[in-house]
């Protein structure tokens, strides 16, 4: 566990953090992506920590890949490449650079190992886990293939490298259905998002999809009757739900896609006004993209997520100390399964 005593007493000791009004107005253009959702007195804070990651991230030759959950100052401050699972594993196998930050949560960072094996991967807080990668294990892989003998086992990305391992193929949310049309096989495991397969077997119902019995903290927690009190009170809202939700909230839903999909939907419509069936930082990094749409509650945080910050992160690329290690003869497997992902997604797209 981070001594955040420590490090700040160290980080302060070392570069000028205190919050600062004049830096914050030099560095206008980079406020005006997060405007709409971050106060002027809370980016002058966030300014001294937003200008020290981005001068060392230059002087160590990093990137910074961020998830779509990330908070607005990192989303919008010091990312170099923002996006969901698919999106930051294509573009961990891109990067040219020596270092890459993963701002997201662990099994994020070993898929980034995994995928640069030479590379320096580092994970700003080691706590920020995932409560699908947690519901599965490599064990619990060849459970399910001893119950289903022959079946591939279709991996989530949201899982650990072992499991990754155990695996025949990765998908994310996003080419989830594409994966599962793609495969020869009459019967199909996915594991470990039990809502995930029974929203992507609802869709490929030529395919026999088994699951296992995990879900996301995040998504779990939405109701049908949530959605539908939600859109009696609010009329003319578009409601849009992740497929990590229940079957019956995507049911509710007017769309449900993946994090990318879920933008690509706001950017096209252009509804009025949105409601996100998802995690909250989703709509606090896009208001200021669409102005012209209103983005309103409820929405659940994810507690990991959130472990991730800008004062870690500058500890992160200061000390080089959170690096992630994969045990070379689990990378190589599991780095099969996640290549296949990225191989098929790009064949059959």
């Amino acid at each position: 566990m981070l001594d955040m005593h420590l490090i700040r007493d160290d980080l302060n000791a070392l570069y000028d953090l205190a919050p600062n009004p004049g830096l914050a107005a030099e560095m206008a253009p980079i406020y005006a992506r997060m405007s709409r959702v971050i106060s002027p007195a809370d980016w002058a804070i966030h300014a001294p920590y937003v200008a020290a990651i981005n001068a060392l991230k230059r002087e160590r030759n990093a990137t910074i890949l961020a998830h779509n959950y990330m908070t607005p100052e990192i989303f919008h401050g010091i990312a170099d490449v923002v996006g969901d699972s698919l999106q930051l594993a294509i573009e961990a196998t891109r990067t040219e650079a020596e270092v890459i930050v993963q701002c997201g949560v662990h099994f994020m960072a070993e898929t980034s190992k995994i995928l640069n094996p030479a590379k320096t991967v580092l994970m700003p807080d080691m706590a920020a886990g995932c409560s699908l990668a947690d519901s599965i294990t490599a064990e619990g892989v060849a459970e399910m293939r001893a119950r289903y003998p022959g079946a591939p086992v279709v991996s989530y990305v949201n899982t650990t490298a072992e499991v990754k391992a155990a695996s025949d193929i990765c998908c994310t949310s996003s080419n989830a259905v594409q994966i599962i049309r793609a495969l020869e096989a009459e019967t199909i495991i996915m594991t470990p998002d039990k809502y995930l397969a029974q929203n992507v077997a609802a869709q490929v119902p030529e395919k026999r999809i088994v699951w296992w019995d995990g879900s996301c903290i995040v998504h779990e927690q939405y109701t049908a009757q949530d959605i539908r009190e939600f859109r009696a009170w609010n009329p003319g809202t578009r409601i849009i739900a992740h497929p990590e939700c229940p079957p019956d909230v995507v049911a509710e839903a007017d769309f449900s896609g993946s994090t990318a999909g879920i933008l690509g939907y706001v950017s096209a419509e252009r509804p009025e006004r949105a409601m996100l069936v998802t995690e909250c930082s989703m709509a606090s990094n896009i208001a200021d993209a669409h102005p012209d749409v209103e983005f309103i509650g409820p929405c659940n945080m994810c507690p990991f997520m959130k472990k991730i910050t800008l004062e870690k992160i500058l500890w992160s690329l200061h000390s080089m100390t959170t690096q992630i290690e994969v045990e070379p003869s689990i990378a190589g497997r599991a780095r099969l399964a996640v290549q296949r992902m990225i191989d098929l997604s790009a064949k059959e797209a």
